[in-house]
Order: C-alpha cells, then structure tokens, then sequence
C-alpha cells in the first residue's frame, strides 16, 4: 500500500487536525501549528514531498528544506522569545520527513530536559490557535 493514502502530511484533512493546524505553504515545506501547547510557539515544518528521511533529498532540497527550517525558528524567536529551540526529527511510524520546533522557556515545562513528543496537557480554544497562528505568520513577514 502507498504511505502517502495514510500520511497526515500529504493527506492534510482529519488525519492531520488530530494534532495539527496548517498555517502556511512555505517554499520547501508546510507549517503546522502543533496543537499540544505546552511549549508556546510549537510547530512542526513538513517537507512538501513525501520523503522519508533528509538523507533522500538532494544538496540543493535539503538546503531548501533547512531554509524553511530556519525561516521559522527566527519567525518563532521574534513571535514568543524562548530561551532555546529544540529541534526533533523522529518519524520511526510516521514516515514523512518533518522536524518539531520545540521553543523552550527558562525555568518553563520541560526545561533543562527532553521534551516529551505529545505530553497531552496544554490545548487551546480555537480562537488562541488563532491568535497564535496569526502571530507565528505576522513574523514570518
């Protein structure tokens, strides 16, 4: 069977509202406010094709994708000003290649350690997606 008919990536839909909002079409990648908000800011950036692993892009592609990559986390910097960003690339069940952007809070949840994938505490209304979407696209800009 073709991954694709089952990737929340490439399928967008209900597949990917189970954790995610699509905020944007960027020039190599999609950006995805990641629901669980327990680090503010969280997104997750998905290449636009469907690739397993980094390792399967070309130079140039690859450096596209990393320029997403970056575009962001200067975007999430100037939106909520973390003390870090973490960077994940883990897709052991989901093979699609994408990286979760883990802003991260002096003296905030999980500082100091590993952030946990989804620790299933902080969810907003649709309304703060909003806003937080609205303000991760306004410092894109």
């Amino acid at each position: 069977m073709d991954e694709r008919l089952t990737c929340p990536y490439c399928q967008g839909g209900e597949l990917l509202a189970k954790f995610g909002i699509k905020l944007a079409e960027l020039d190599h990648s999609e950006l995805i406010l990641f629901k669980e908000q327990s680090h503010p800011g969280r997104v997750i950036v998905a290449c636009k094709d469907h690739v397993r692993e980094i390792a399967e892009l070309s130079d140039a592609d690859r450096n596209d994708f990393m320029a997403d990559v970056v575009k962001v986390s200067r975007a999430i910097s100037k939106a909520f000003g973390p003390a870090k960003m973490n960077y994940g690339m883990y897709s052991d069940k989901l093979h699609h290649l994408h990286v979760h952007m883990v802003p991260k809070y002096e003296d905030g949840f999980e500082w100091g350690g590993v952030f946990a994938m989804n620790p299933e505490k902080t969810f907003l209304t649709d309304e703060e997606y909003k806003e937080m979407g609205d303000k991760i696209l306004a410092a894109l800009s």
